[in-house]
């Protein structure tokens, strides 16, 4: 009785296997994909890193050694403007004078020489040579800042034509004892030197390195350009946090070629600072490289799993398939279509259960083939099958709830089983089912059927044998009052002939 339900339910686990097959998969996707984007940001993150920390020692190299330099011109630049002022040197010949102003002024093949100028602008002494050219320098940036401003310290110009070569010019203000503006000692570095010291670097093709006064200006620039040379960028935000910040770094577009890179400077207090960049293709070719190997080797991995989730899912379910196939075969019955006896059995068993938590009414109808025996007897066993064939097709036109289940129970007999009928509305349904075969029957006499009627609310103590028992009791009461009827029984009574 048992079997049917063991059968009906050992299909499930198939299907749920099956789905349970393709969730695992795609959670195992999802988590070496999410392991594999960790990694690789990771990497990502190294790179960039590593990328940051080689351009600020590169930065800080360029940084020092500018800063060395002008640090040391700028004491030159200092000396001579204080011995300017001591009365006692104005008094002394011209090679004296050179001795004393200029004996610890720096020299370099990039240095230009000191010269000094009066308040008027006049070119008074010169480094270079004892009778200097007259010259007046009133109308230049440097002379101008220095006479307007008392306080500007050291003046780094733009980058000009001084002397025959581009340079810029670091100047000081000479200031008397009583604060009055005695004139401007100036010199030069020519951009010789920026071109030696970046022409040893070894960078790449596309690597920058821009040296910026404090307002922004571009004093120089590899690769060099002499048209961006002198223009001010001190708009562009990631210039302005590094003329403000001591040391960082910041990812940008640069508004020279548009190019996208990572820029980095060191102190950027000093008179001139230095960012160095280098584009993210370059930073991140490498990088990009082993992401694509991984995300083609995990690509294929995902792919090749999806195929074989897939796969096995369709070899569960075509399982699953011939399981509830052999389940339907194995409780259909082969002639009528019907339900069969054990298929029959387990419903009932499932419905008793359903109706005793519930306490709803459970309805039976056990119909029978009036006079079969000796219509099969007399046209043989291929017109019995064709009437059982004709009784179960008026059967199932006549129950169609989705919980009914009508089933051949042995024979010429078959069960109707109605959950949550009460007695009068499960004798509706059995006269349709009658009325319906007398219908169809040729021969009304022989092809008929008798209809024996059971309902109650099972209780605790009740088995639904009981139900099946008073059913067949009635059903024998139709048979003996004259078959082609429906008797409804009365629990533990029958009723009388509908």
């Amino acid at each position: 009785m048992r079997f049917g339900r063991r059968r009906n339910e050992a299909s499930r686990p198939w299907r749920l296997s099956a789905k349970l097959l393709i969730a695992s998969s795609v959670v195992t996707i999802i988590g070496f994909s999410a392991i594999c984007a960790s990694v690789l940001l990771d990497m990502r993150r190294g790179e960039e890193a590593l990328a940051r920390q080689t351009l600020e020692n590169l930065a800080s190299g360029i940084d020092a050694d500018i800063g060395r330099n002008v640090e040391l011109y700028d004491l030159s630049l200092r000396a001579v403007a204080s011995s300017m002022v001591m009365p006692e040197v104005k008094d002394l010949s011209k090679p004296i004078r050179h001795l004393i102003l200029f004996d610890h002024a720096a020299t370099a093949k990039h240095f230009g020489a000191i010269q000094v100028f009066d308040a008027d602008g006049q070119l008074t002494v010169d480094a270079s040579t004892l009778d200097p050219v007259p010259e007046n320098r009133a109308d230049e940036e440097f002379f101008k800042v220095h006479r307007d401003r008392p306080d500007t310290g050291l003046f780094i110009s733009r980058p000009m034509l001084h002397r025959g070569s581009y340079a810029i010019v670091l100047s000081r203000r000479i200031t008397g004892a009583d604060g009055r503006f005695l004139g401007v000692v100036a010199g030069s570095i020519r951009f010789s030197y920026f071109h030696e010291m970046f022409g040893r670097l070894n960078l790449g093709l596309a690597d920058t390195i821009t040296v910026v006064r404090r307002d922004g200006t571009v004093i120089m620039r590899v690769p060099f350009d002499l048209d961006v040379i002198g223009k001010n960028i001190g708009d562009v935000a990631g210039v302005k946090r590094a003329l403000s910040e001591p040391s960082g770094w910041y990812s940008g577009q640069s508004v020279i070629d548009g190019m996208s890179r990572l820029y980095v400077w060191r102190d950027g207090t000093k008179p001139l600072v230095v960012l160095v960049g280098k584009p993210w293709s370059s930073i991140l070719n490498l990088w990009r490289k082993e992401a694509i190997r991984i995300g083609a080797i995990m690509m294929a991995l995902v792919l090749f799993m999806l195929a074989v989730t897939l796969f096995l899912a369709r070899e569960i379910s075509r399982r699953a398939q011939a399981e509830d196939k052999l389940e339907e075969l194995a409780t259909t019955d082969a002639l009528t279509g019907l339900k069969n006896r054990r298929k029959f059995d387990a419903t009932m068993d499932d419905e008793w259960r359903r109706a005793t938590r519930q306490q709803t009414p459970l309805a039976l109808l056990m119909i029978d083939a009036d006079h079969f025996k000796a219509y099969n007897d007399t046209f043989g066993h291929q017109a019995g099958d064709q009437v059982l064939i004709g009784i179960a097709i008026c059967i199932s036109d006549s129950v169609r709830r989705a919980g009914d289940c009508a089933a051949r129970y042995g024979g010429e007999e078959f069960a109707v089983l109605l959950p949550g009928l009460s007695s009068p509305e499960a004798l509706v349904v059995a006269e349709k089912i009658r009325l319906k075969v007398q219908q169809w029957s040729d021969e009304s006499e022989i092809n008929t059927v008798s209809i024996g009627i059971a309902s109650l609310t099972p209780g605790a103590t009740i088995d639904w044998s009981e139900l099946v028992g008073a059913a067949d009791k009635a059903l024998y009461a139709a048979k003996a009052n004259g078959r082609n009827q429906s008797v409804l029984a009365s629990i533990p009574k029958l009723s009388l002939v509908a």
